[in-house]
This record gives C-alpha cells, sequence and structure tokens, in this order.
C-alpha cells in the first residue's frame, strides 16, 4: 500500500502524477497552472519548467503529506548516460538534462518545502512511456511500443509485459529517431517542434506523397524492432505551408510523404513484435502515438486485435507511468486508468464565488446540460467548463468549446474563434450508440481521440463541419454511464436537430493552454465571440457582459 508520486521535468510537458494503493488519484501538466503551453518559458529564456504546482497540487488534492510518500519516481535515468564532456551548461541541452537529473532530491525539497531527503526512483524514460500505456489499460501481458524523440540515449522501446513488467526487446539508439524527423518537418515548415507536429500530420491530408521513395531510403525499419533514420536535406525541400487559406502543395507534398512513410515502418514494427511476442494486444505511448492517424493504420492493417493508447501519451503521461512502475514493484496491485479526468475541478460554491467576485449575471438553468443542447442547436458556440480537467492535450469534454457541426462555415468560424490554421481539422463528439453507423475503419468505443474514423458518405453533408478534407474524423464517443451530463448535452442536440453529433474543440485560444479555472473561462468568453460559457450548473450569457 504505497503513495507513489511520478514526475517529469526539465523537458516538453513537465507533469505530475499520483498513484495511491496502485490507483492514479491526481495527475496534471504543470502549463494548467503556470499558463505557459507545454511547460516552455518565453524567449529569451527558452527553458523548460519545473512542475512545482503540479505537484503540490497532486497532494494536496489527496490529502498526502510529502512525508507520506513511500517514492517519488522521476522519469529519467542519469545513470544510462555518459560522463559529461565538459561543463553541462556550455554543451549538448540533454547533459544539462543530466545534470538536473541527479539533483533532483534537492530541487524536491525546495519544490515541495521541506526539509528532509526525499526518497528517489529514476525510472528510464521509455520504461516509464510504456507502463503509463499498459498499466493504464490494466493488460498485465502484452507488446508493447514505444517512440518518440529521446530519452536517454534511445528513441524507441519495443517491448513484452509480463505479469506488470516489461522485457526490452529492442530499442533504436540515438540519432536515429522517427519523432526527431518529425519534430525536423515540424520545425523546417515554419511550426513549433515539441509542439506543432500535430498540424504536419493535419497538412499531410492536402498533399500527394512525392517524396515517398526517398523517404523509404532514408527511413527504415531494421527488421529487428528499431529503426534506422537519416535526415533528408531539408534545404532542397519546401519551407512554406502558405498564408491564409492557401496551402503550398509542396509542403503538403513533404508531410505526406513522411507521414505515409512513418505510418509503414510503424506497421513493420507492430508486425515484428507480434511475430516475436505472440500477443494479441498492443499498448502504445510516446509522442509519436499522438498521431492519431497511424494509429488507425496500424488498428486497420495491422496483427493486433486491440489497441491502446493512454490519452497522454506525451512526455506528461511519463509522470503516471513511472508513478505506477514503482508502486507496481513496491507491492500494489495497479487499478487501470478509468478516466483522463484527474486535474483540477472545482465544487458549486467556488465556482459561485468566482462569478459573484466577477460581479456579472448569471443563470442557473433547471440543466445545463439542456440549456447548453439548445443553444449550440441555435447555431451559438458555447464554452464547456465541467469537472476534472484532463489530463493530456485533449479536449474531452470536460474543458471543450461545443458548436453545430451541420454548418460547414464553422470550420472556417470555430478556427477563427481558436486562431487556428484553417487547414486543420475540428473534432466531433457523438454518443457512443450512434457512433458505429456514422463512423468506421477506427475502434469504438473511442473515448480519448487518438484514432481517426472514415465519415460515412451519407453522414458527410450532415456534419460537414466535422470532416477533413480526406473525409475522416478524430472522434470522441461519448457513453452516458461515463459522462452523464455531456451524453444528455449530445441527446437535447440531436432531438433540436436530427444530429447526435457535436464539435468538440478545447477550450483555448492560439499559443494558450486550456483554462483551468472558472476566471479564465469569463476571460474567454470576454475576449472571444463565444455565446455562453456552461461553470458547472452555472451559465453566463455574452450579453450579461456586454449588454447585447
Amino acid at each position: 500500500m504505497a503513495n507513489v508520486l511520478g514526475v517529469n521535468a526539465v523537458f516538453h510537458d513537465p507533469s505530475a502524477a499520483l498513484v495511491v494503493d496502485g490507483r492514479v488519484v491526481a495527475a496534471a501538466e504543470e502549463e494548467r497552472f503556470s499558463r505557459r503551453k507545454h511547460g516552455k518559458r518565453p524567449v529569451p529564456f527558452s527553458a523548460w519548467e519545473l512542475p512545482d504546482q503540479a505537484m503540490r497540487w497532486c497532494l494536496a488534492q489527496a490529502g498526502v503529506e510529502v512525508g507520506d510518500l513511500d517514492a517519488v519516481a522521476y522519469s529519467y535515468d542519469p545513470a544510462r548516460m555518459p560522463p559529461p564532456t565538459g561543463d553541462p551548461t556550455r554543451h549538448h541541452w540533454e547533459e544539462l538534462r543530466t545534470l538536473y537529473a541527479h539533483r533532483v532530491p534537492h530541487f524536491l525539497r525546495t519544490a515541495l518545502g521541506v526539509d528532509a531527503p526525499v526518497p528517489v526512483t529514476f525510472v528510464p524514460h521509455h520504461e516509464a512511456h510504456a507502463a503509463s500505456a499498459f498499466h493504464a489499460a490494466g493488460w498485465d501481458h502484452c507488446a508493447v511500443l514505444v517512440v518518440d524523440g529521446r530519452g536517454e540515449t534511445t528513441s524507441s522501446l519495443s517491448g513484452w509485459v509480463q505479469d506488470g513488467e516489461i522485457k526490452t526487446l529492442a530499442a533504436s539508439p540515438l540519432p536515429h529517431s522517427l519523432g526527431l524527423l518529425y519534430e525536423e518537418l515540424t520545425e523546417h515548415l515554419g511550426f513549433l517542434r515539441s509542439s506543432d507536429e500535430y498540424k504536419v500530420m493535419a497538412l499531410a491530408s492536402y498533399g500527394e506523397p512525392r517524396h515517398l521513395d526517398q523517404m523509404r531510403r532514408l527511413v527504415r525499419f531494421d527488421g529487428e524492432g528499431g529503426f534506422v533514420t537519416d535526415m533528408p536535406d531539408w534545404r532542397r525541400l519546401s519551407s512554406s505551408v502558405g498564408e491564409g487559406d492557401s496551402i503550398d502543395p509542396r509542403a503538403a507534398a513533404l508531410a505526406r510523404s513522411i507521414q505515409a512513410r512513418l505510418e509503414e515502418v510503424l506497421l513493420e514494427a507492430a508486425g515484428w513484435l507480434h511475430e516475436t511476442t505472440g500477443e494479441d494486444r498492443l499498448a502504445m505511448a510516446g509522442g509519436v502515438a499522438l498521431n492519431c492517424v497511424a494509429n488507425t493504420h496500424l488498428y486497420s492493417h495491422g496483427p493486433f486485435r486491440d489497441i491502446y493508447v493512454q490519452p497522454a501519451a506525451g512526455d506528461a503521461g511519463t509522470s503516471l507511468g513511472a508513478a505506477y512502475l514503482v508502486a507496481h514493484r513496491l507491492g500494489d496491485d495497479i487499478s487501470p486508468m478509468e478516466t483522463a479526468a484527474l486535474g483540477r475541478s472545482y465544487t458549486e460554491e467556488e465556482i459561485r464565488a468566482v462569478l459573484d467576485d466577477a460581479d456579472i449575471a448569471y443563470q442557473r438553468p433547471a440543466s445545463i446540460a439542456d440549456a447548453v443542447g439548445e443553444i449550440v442547436a441555435e447555431d451559438g458556440i458555447v464554452g464547456w467548463f465541467q469537472g476534472a480537467a484532463e489530463f493530456g492535450p485533449r479536449a474531452l469534454g470536460h474543458r471543450s468549446f461545443l458548436a453545430h457541426p451541420g454548418r460547414e462555415e464553422n470550420t472556417e468560424r470555430m478556427n477563427r474563434v481558436k486562431g487556428r490554421e484553417q487547414f486543420r481539422p475540428i473534432a466531433p463528439l457523438v454518443t457512443v450508440e450512434r457512433a458505429a453507423e456514422i463512423f468506421t475503419t477506427g475502434p469504438i468505443p473511442s473515448p480519448y481521440m487518438l484514432f481517426t474514423h472514415t465519415v460515412d458518405p451519407e453522414w458527410r453533408e450532415r456534419i460537414p463541419a466535422v470532416v477533413h478534407v480526406d473525409g475522416t474524423a478524430r472522434i470522441q464517443t461519448v457513453d452516458a454511464a461515463a459522462e452523464p451530463l455531456l451524453h444528455r448535452c449530445l441527446e437535447v442536440f440531436e432531438a433540436k436537430t436530427g444530429l447526435p453529433v457535436m464539435i468538440n474543440t478545447s477550450f483555448n485560444t492560439a499559443g494558450r493552454p486550456m483554462v483551468d479555472h472558472p476566471r479564465q473561462a469569463l476571460e474567454c468568453l470576454a475576449a472571444s465571440p463565444l455565446v455562453a460559457v456552461a461553470l458547472g450548473p452555472y451559465l453566463v450569457r455574452r450579453q450579461d457582459l456586454f449588454g447585447s
């Protein structure tokens, strides 16, 4: 019966997670507190944050004191790194990160405000990724595939899970890395690396794979569970995505070529894993596992019967995986992750206090779900702030913008509200009962928006705002047992429109993390063309702020 605090720090997406007696009770990214997306400090600092606030919140949420911790699990193992080549502050970032990892016990004492040493267990980065998936799935035996940019000296892990422990079968040594390849392309196209890779995935749907033969020569599965990646000469390739609604077809072709090659080599790796382990279930994590198009390709064409991707599959999820792994090794039975709603929540009284302090008019309708369903049916955009915040990068119906999918112009409208590029798709919510008749190819249920589904041709004209240029949508299925309020909202919307589908995109504007406090939701209402925000049981209409 252990209390284990997991920590991911000094890299992108710093986070903390608390596992008590084998069950995750709290998990959050530091960006939700600091309001700096992905934990990046602004130029000229250009450094990554520590999850100080996230750690303290996790402990407070569970009522656990620092002295009650049996271990702090840190998702990076400095012992796996070679000695530094001089002054780490003047050399490669990874050496600086390693130096910092050695000093974790000291920073924890300061961050958590204690005098006594804090017990720290270092967990190899990719093992933390792997555990975040198979333990969250509740699988004690399966194949596991982790692919990301880097972790210590490798960029992937192909493994076999037996009795809750990982046996590493293969790993890709740096500098070979599918994740870094995708990051390099992201930066080459003018986006922010380690942040905007999903934009490249969206852009790929607009292009033809004209460079695929070249990518096949440069990016290869090694036949033994790992990958070989030789970086292209980016200077010879397009570096523009165009402006406004214009897309450079050369940039789209490049994105499509690398996306296609990624899908091919992942499929080869999955085939090798299946043959080597004989397992019919695959757990996936690492930043590349957030590529929902590649996940669907594996699901549709690969050998595994079940594929599970943990909703915080990027580096944020390593805090959870490290805590899971250490808790398991301390003798706890690990409970599956039942929900991604592991972040901050607010009581009715706390929300009402914020509203009263803001001195604005608000209502408490008999049913907030009914009220919002009716507003969205009338083509109003609503900010939906309910329950605990999601852990991970996806808005899963707790911190969401909700809108009508039946009007094609709402794709552009929503992207303008959020300050997004117009080539990016908008995702749908759908009741789980109706999902299979509208969306095909991907797994159903699909509660975490980690797979794409082909939209049935008969439905494409009915919900055009959520259909990507390639005829797909990244759906979230909503089950009444798990999400009764959101499911009721969809039911009311369907009764009014005949559509069991709503637009769902994250409750934030460009460059900002998702809102995580009622006050931030009100600020978003004031600064963007929302009709209303639903804060717990309370409804605040835009007209209540501005009188029109």
